[in-house]
């Protein structure tokens, strides 16, 4: 075998592997922001969860980014785990539609296709509302292209005496159909779709091996339960940087292709048996010319089997991935998980709010919690303890802004229905709420950014400066606690009593301004430190502000109604 051909078989699977990037990403374009509303909002359970994942995989043509996205929304809090399982089921079918694809290039004269989609592509590229479409025909064009290549240098290398005698001579040492063998050709298609990142490539050349007799069809069918493992390994990858629940999500799709694969091998020679008279094909003929077409639906059979066995022992699943991948008491308080919003629009207008009022004073705990880790910050003098805890406030404010727009958008959605006066005004109402909420979560962030400044001089507030600082954090504490109990009850007197103490925080920070100029003229501290001072001093003032503000979005409806 030539260097050459080497290359040329490198550069024909580049070209495969391109095409089918390009066709998908153009594809998720097309799909745009659909995708995401999609898949938060048709997975109201794991029938509907795996039709979502069927179709949006079939949509978009990869798994891959189906799988990832879904990690994504668990990591978000905006799937449910067993929602997420359910939509990679799902995708695992869905991604059987590209072999189904691939194989009708070995049907028919793909390259009578190749060149003129190339043409129409290029004439959309340049017209600026039909570029997308021209990106997909270019990326239908490269696979088919990479494909007829790669199926020409194939059967290339089969009529070439030497490297056919070489090829089948490596092949022969595992044409003894036994267990070690199978599992050779298993590990062989896990390491190469984890190596390539594209199973859809892996099964292409899978079925140039079995098109041109290189490989049997069982040999085939092992490689192609091998990529169904390595594909799972991408988004365990991924999900290692993400929290627990995504890591879960993650694992679960390890777990689900393990599974199937172990239960398809203890039947695998009836199952092929039976793929095989269902595309109509004989397994003692040695014509190998429609061997594509059982691989691909091998494919398929073996994912629609495997979900529709499988989808009802999702809860089981779940029990098994929780139990191996547990999560510690500070990885749940950081994972961003809706709890009482779970996607979709309830029967009623009234009990949408409901659930989003839920959400919405949860949302308000997960913003004195972050206060709280802002108070720990304050006292701690190791940087390596100082820069966790950042990190940790890093995470609370990311959650605050996701929490922000999911709610947000929820109470949208409920406002397009139809709804009393009263009803429309209380979502009004709790839209400002949100807004206010976040921003108190961006207050803490900043008060967070404030000490990190100060830490990273070689100066230090005085013991005074110290006091006043955590006085001022008591009255913002209890500010908050005073907001959680206005947004539990709705009372006015309650209300009065975060007015009265956001007066207090307004009165102390006056002082404290007047007398940190006095402080500063007689060289208590120098003028930096008293910056970082009076920025800290002020943030806590504007949270004061924030709160006054969502307790009176709070009480104002309250008032109305009665």
């Amino acid at each position: 075998m030539s260097i050459w051909v080497i290359f040329k078989l490198l550069g024909s699977l580049a070209l495969l592997m391109y095409g089918m990037k390009s066709m998908s990403e153009s594809l998720q374009k097309l799909a745009g922001p659909q995708l995401r509303h999609v898949l938060s909002a048709v997975t109201t359970n794991r029938f509907t969860g795996l039709l979502t994942g069927v179709f949006v995989t079939a949509a978009v043509q990869s798994s891959t980014a189906t799988t990832l996205l879904t990690v994504s929304f668990v990591n978000a809090g905006l799937l449910t785990l067993i929602q997420g399982i359910s939509v990679i089921m799902g995708a695992n079918i869905g991604t059987t539609v590209t072999a189904w694809i691939m194989s009708l290039g070995f049907s028919f004269n793909i390259s009578d296709f190749i060149y003129p989609a190339f043409f129409i592509g290029i004439i959309l590229t340049y017209m600026k509302k039909r570029r997308i479409i021209g990106d997909f025909l270019f990326g239908v064009a490269f696979l088919f292209l990479g494909l007829a290549t790669l199926k020409e240098t194939g059967f290339g290398l089969v009529e070439d005496p030497n490297a056919s005698a070489a090829i089948s001579t490596f092949f022969s040492h595992f044409s003894e159909q036994n267990f070690f063998n199978s599992l050779f050709f298993l590990i062989i298609g896990s390491v190469l779709t984890l190596c390539v990142q594209s199973s859809a490539a892996i099964m292409a050349i899978t079925m140039i091996l079995c098109s041109t007799g290189v490989l049997s069809l069982g040999q085939g069918v092992m490689l192609v339960l091998g990529e169904n493992v390595g594909t799972t390994i991408t988004a365990n990858i991924v999900a290692l940087g993400a929290n627990t629940q995504a890591r879960r999500a993650a694992f679960a799709h390890f777990l689900i292709n393990v599974v199937g694969v172990i239960w398809v091998l203890s039947i695998l020679p009836w199952f092929l048996k039976m793929v095989c008279n269902l595309v109509g094909y004989d397994m003692d003929s040695p014509d190998v010319s429609n061997v594509s077409v059982v691989l691909a639906g091998f494919h398929s059979a073996f994912n629609i089997t495997n979900a529709f066995i499988l989808i009802w022992l999702i809860p089981y699943i779940e029990k098994i991935v929780c139990y191996f991948i547990k999560a510690q008491k500070e990885d749940e308080e950081e994972d961003f998980r809706l709890r009482f919003i779970t996607g979709g629009i309830l029967s009623t207008a009234e009990l949408s709010v409901l659930e989003a009022r839920k959400e919405l004073n949860h949302f308000a705990d997960r913003t004195q919690r972050m206060f709280d880790l802002v108070q720990q910050l304050s006292k701690l003098k190791d940087e390596k303890e100082f820069t966790k805890l950042y990190s940790r406030i890093e995470k609370y404010e990311n959650i605050c802004d996701s929490m922000e727009i999911e709610i947000g958008n929820y109470l949208e959605e409920v406002m397009d229905g139809r709804l009393s006066a009263d009803t429309k005004g209380t979502i009004q109402a709790m839209l400002r709420e949100v807004s206010e909420i976040e921003s108190i979560g961006d207050s803490c962030y900043n008060l967070a950014r404030s000490f990190n400044h100060k830490s990273q001089e070689k100066g230090d507030f005085t013991p005074e400066q110290y006091e006043h600082i955590f006085n001022m954090f008591e009255l913002a504490n209890n500010a908050l606690t005073q907001m959680i109990k206005v947004l539990i009850t709705g009372q006015w007197n309650d209300a009065m009593q975060s007015f009265n103490i956001e007066t207090e925080i307004d009165n102390y920070r006056n002082t404290l301004k007047h007398q940190n100029v006095i402080d500063v003229s007689n060289s208590l501290y120098n003028y930096q430190m008293g910056v970082y001072y009076m920025d800290i001093i002020n943030e806590c003032e504007k949270m004061g502000d924030y709160v006054v503000n969502v307790v009176e979005a709070r009480t104002y409806t309250k008032e109305k109604k009665e």
